[in-house]
């Protein structure tokens, strides 16, 4: 079976793939997913930043409904998952989390994977970024 990225402008071209999102050269401040112009100040040009690889829950919630156009829901048809915040210590990143509920805690150390998101119509495996546990446990 053939996959491919979600959204290439989300990642890095490492391999394992790497969310890369902006840092201002004015400020420094860092958003995710990358845009052309800092939220903070007027001085600075936005410059792709790599973002770290772990870091920590901050907050998390159940999807139980599905999400408005674009979602495309996966074969089978929406099933209701978890989503929150993760904490990569510049940016907090809004994301899918591939952990078991009973694992889910505030403060949880998270590591970046991808997870499916749906398949086009040719059957390709189109993939999404997550964080799931990190086996290292922030390290």
């Amino acid at each position: 079976m053939t996959s491919r990225l979600i959204d290439e402008t989300l990642f890095d071209s490492a391999d394992p793939p790497r969310l890369v999102g902006a840092r201002c050269t004015g400020c420094g401040t860092v958003v995710f997913p990358r845009q052309d112009s800092c939220p903070r100040c007027p001085d600075g040009a936005m410059s792709a930043h790599a973002l770290p690889m772990s870091g920590r829950l901050w907050s998390w919630t159940l999807q139980a409904f599905p999400p408005k156009p674009p979602y495309r829901p996966p074969i089978g048809g929406f099933e209701p998952y978890h989503v929150g915040y993760v904490d990569l210590g510049e940016v907090l990143v809004e994301t899918r989390l591939a952990i078991p509920r009973e694992q889910i805690r505030i403060g949880l150390p998270v590591r970046l994977t991808t997870v499916e998101a749906y398949h086009d119509e040719d059957g390709t495996e189109v993939l999404t970024f997550a964080f799931g546990p990190d086996p290292e446990g922030g390290r």
